[in-house]
């Protein structure tokens, strides 16, 4: 009895997590693209904004005794930090040109490059069940880019860049927590400052940094409000992001971002009560 309290309760917080960055990301898209259209707040530098903002929370987490910090060298860091860089900022980029939908339906296509990358890369298998999934969704993403009445082939190229970079980061988060046994709080709260580092070196070349349009410009107290905003719930998208990868897999996580991704993996680790929420 008491293994099957403790499943459930461990399933109920994977559910819990699940949910949370279901609300988060959904909340995060429509603020980013309000963001971009109401006040043309430039991408890179709210993109520094969220990494900032999710290494202060982290601060104040380990701060009041909720993880404590482990010393992880920063050459094992490295890469996972460009990605982390480049997964927020081609996102954001193909938010800014595509419309909601098709940027929503692209982000579909994560799932089956992450299965390749994990096939190739890394020697896993899958079931047939989820390789069978991945049809559909592919077919389902190129004919709507395709036919989308606001196609915009660089929004279409910063979406592929998009979801490369992504899955390869959405990997990595997974090996290196087991690589260097840390949870998602401590491998976070060392990867967060480093991807803040990079982008402030190379927001200055890209876009203005004073002045009109420029993240030190004389923006709005309405603008400084939503954009302070969207680096908070930044921050409990990525913290979620580590915690699901960290407890379940690479493959899981897409499932509440997306709402269109295999779920046969992650249904095969919960409890079958959880079944009929999920389907």
């Amino acid at each position: 009895m008491a293994s099957l309290t403790d499943r459930v309760r461990g399933n109920g917080r994977i559910a819990a997590g699940l949910l949370l960055n279901l609300l988060a990301s959904i909340c995060i898209v429509f603020l980013n693209k309000w963001i971009y259209v109401r006040y043309g707040f430039p991408n890179m530098s709210l993109t520094l904004v969220h990494f900032v903002v999710t290494w202060l929370g982290l601060y104040v987490c380990q701060k009041l005794d909720i993880f404590a910090p482990k010393s992880l060298p920063p050459s094992k860091l490295l890469l996972l930090a460009l990605s982390f860089c480049g997964f927020v900022v081609f996102t954001n980029l193909s938010l800014q040109n595509n419309t909601i939908g098709t940027y929503q339906l692209a982000k579909a296509m994560t799932t089956p490059v992450i299965i390749v990358i994990q096939t190739l890369c890394y020697k896993k298998t899958f079931s047939i069940k989820i390789q069978l999934t991945l049809i559909p969704i592919t077919l389902g993403v190129i004919l709507n880019s395709y036919y989308d009445v606001k196609f915009n082939f660089l929004g279409m190229v910063f979406a592929a860049l998009g979801v490369l970079v992504t899955s390869l980061y959405q990997v990595w988060v997974g090996a290196k927590q087991h690589e260097l046994q840390v949870n998602s709080m401590q491998l976070l709260y060392y990867q967060a400052p480093m991807s803040s580092a990079m982008l402030l070196v190379a927001v200055p070349f890209f876009e203005p940094v004073f002045g009109e349009g420029g993240i030190f410009g004389p923006w709005s107290v309405s603008a400084l409000l939503m954009v302070l905003l969207s680096g908070v719930i930044a921050f409990m998208v990525n913290l979620s992001i580590y915690w699901i990868i960290g407890n379940t897999s690479p493959v899981t996580y897409p499932f509440p971002s997306n709402l269109q991704v295999p779920r046969f993996k992650y249904l095969a680790n919960l409890h079958p009560d959880f079944y009929c929420f999920f389907s």
